[in-house]
């Protein structure tokens, strides 16, 4: 048998391929805003977490400034390992989150592990904010620390 390509044909997968690319997994990376702290869930081993409720984490294109973590244009990348919620939560890793499943669960299914890096420079050592969650809903954000987990909400 034999296969024919016209010219519909590539019209039709052109614009399949360019259609998956308009709405594939753009959104679901979503780090890209300002991130407000509103609470500790946990154990504070050294951090104060009143000290830290109420201040904010942002993230814009090669730059972010915050409670957590800074990069001045300084080599920012992110990466993210997606995962199911039970996944997540079966993960020995991520154990720490299980007391805010509820609410990371809430709205989403999928659940987006972030590796955030800032390469540095000769003043300024490279960073590492590992693990920054985020899920379906992209209005909130956990941020494992010390023996607990700060709560984050995007900023409108």
């Amino acid at each position: 048998m034999e296969v024919q390509f016209t010219i519909a044909t590539s019209r039709t997968l052109a614009a399949t391929l360019a259609l998956g690319l308009v709405v594939g997994p753009a959104s679901a990376d979503f780090v890209t805003t300002t991130w407000k702290v509103d609470k500790f869930t946990g154990e504070a081993w050294f951090v104060q977490p009143d000290k830290v409720t109420g201040q904010t984490q942002m993230f814009n294109g090669g730059y972010a400034e915050g409670v957590f973590y800074e990069c001045d244009f300084n080599g920012q990348s992110m990466t993210y390992t997606t995962y199911a919620n039970d996944d997540f939560f079966n993960n020995p890793e991520f154990e720490k989150f299980t007391p805010v499943s509820a609410d990371m669960e809430a709205d989403s299914d999928t659940l987006f592990v972030h590796r955030i890096t800032c390469n540095g420079n000769e003043l300024v050592p490279p960073r590492v904010l590992y693990p920054f969650v985020t899920n379906d809903s992209r209005k909130r954000a956990w941020y494992l620390y010390e023996g607990g987990v700060f709560s984050m909400v995007a900023n409108k």
